[in-house]
């Protein structure tokens, strides 16, 4: 009966360590914003943004001219003109310049519209690949250890070689 006791012990605490060792989970971590600046298409999307916010800073730059030439032009004109007159040339720079604001916030809002547009597909495809790699690998949890996102310690599996290779980068 004694050996039967030990054995059925024996068999307990088998069982349980080999569930406790089961119940661990892998653990790996990437800096994501890291990888996805990196990518080509995210330098190919910046690269795009940055031109179509120039030809927005050059439409602005020139209606924001044009406005100040038209206000020089008026305020040398005040004093030939009637009272009517430079009241009307008042709301018409007051309109112009609602114009100005209008097309400035419209570009804001673009060019926001087109940055998510074309960073969400870089975002997927790091996060696909990042995925990919992860279960290849057999981790249950990726963390991310971009600066500034809660992980304060990062000594397990860095997967940022093999999503880079994943990527062909």
């Amino acid at each position: 009966m004694k050996q039967f006791k030990t054995l059925f012990i024996a068999l307990a605490l088998t069982i349980g360590a080999t569930t406790f060792t089961n119940a661990q989970s892998k653990v790996a971590h990437i800096a994501t914003q890291e990888l996805v600046e990196t990518m080509p298409a995210y330098k190919d999307a910046m690269s795009q943004l940055e031109k179509l916010e120039k030809t927005y800073d050059a439409e602005i730059k020139d209606m924001l001219t044009e406005a100040q030439n038209t206000m020089q032009r008026y305020q040398s004109e005040a004093e030939t003109v009637t009272e009517e007159e430079n009241a009307k040339r008042a709301s018409e720079l007051q309109a112009t310049e609602r114009r100005i604001q209008e097309h400035s916030q419209r570009a804001r809002q673009e060019l926001q519209k087109k940055e998510n547009d074309l960073i969400r597909p870089v975002i997927e495809k790091a996060r696909e690949a990042i995925q990919k790699v992860a279960r290849e690998q057999g981790y249950d949890y990726v963390l991310d250890s971009t600066t500034g996102t809660g992980v304060i310690l990062a000594d397990g599996k860095n997967l940022m070689a093999d999503v880079k290779a994943e990527l062909g980068m």
